[in-house]
């Protein structure tokens, strides 16, 4: 499937939208990515990863993530990047210097027009089902068709399949624990009631 039209240029509200969210986001993420930046640092692992990548009209800057997978925190600490105007929300993947998508002139002439973004259409869609999942065809369909309205429901994609998995995960293990008649992997000491002893401890205490 190839899609159809011209690049639209920014539209007016991005700029508006990445600083005032960006920085609402980043204010409330403070305190998590403090302490997750210390917790790497107490266990000797570098706190934060560099990479380049090239922005809008082929400017190259460097990309900067916090060093961890959990909770999607290493994208999270990316918003400084929104704020100072090098991402946008939501755009295109930020791609490295020499990936020969970013030539100006080449096939993809509409990446040098925009801001990659924090998340995307494409990086939304990959996780889900459809046939349809060719990060570059969606890619370019954001850029053909981007609106504010666009924007809003992708960002709210972005935080709902997290959110989803976070609790999908912990019931599925639940369900699982159930199945295998309800031993869970936990100690059995976690479970114990005040005073409570196996038969084994039972009967491996010796008269006094």
């Amino acid at each position: 499937m190839r899609t159809q039209g011209r690049p639209r240029t920014q539209g007016r509200w991005k700029r508006p939208l990445d600083l005032t969210l960006g920085a609402a986001l980043l204010l409330l993420a403070a305190p998590a990515l403090a302490a997750a930046a210390l917790a790497l640092a107490v266990r000797g692992r570098r706190p934060t990863t560099r990479s380049p990548r090239t922005g809008l009209h082929g400017t190259p800057f460097v990309l900067r993530s916090l060093n961890t997978r959990r909770l999607g925190l290493d994208a999270v600490s990316r918003l400084h990047h929104v704020v100072r105007g090098e991402l946008s929300l939501v755009g295109p993947e930020p791609l490295a210097p020499g990936d020969v998508r970013n030539a100006a002139g080449g096939a993809f002439p509409w990446r040098t027009a925009m801001k990659p973004g924090l998340t995307g259409l494409a990086q939304v869609r990959r996780r889900s089902a459809m046939p349809w999942d060719e990060a570059e065809l969606l890619d370019q369909h954001y850029a053909e068709h981007q609106s504010l309205r666009l924007d809003l429901a992708v960002l709210a994609e972005a935080v709902r399949v997290p959110l989803r998995e976070a609790v999908r995960v912990p019931l599925h293990q639940a369900a699982r624990a159930v199945r295998r008649g309800g031993k869970a992997r936990l100690s059995d000491a976690d479970h114990r009631l005040p005073g409570y002893r196996t038969a084994e401890e039972v009967g491996s205490v010796g008269p006094d």
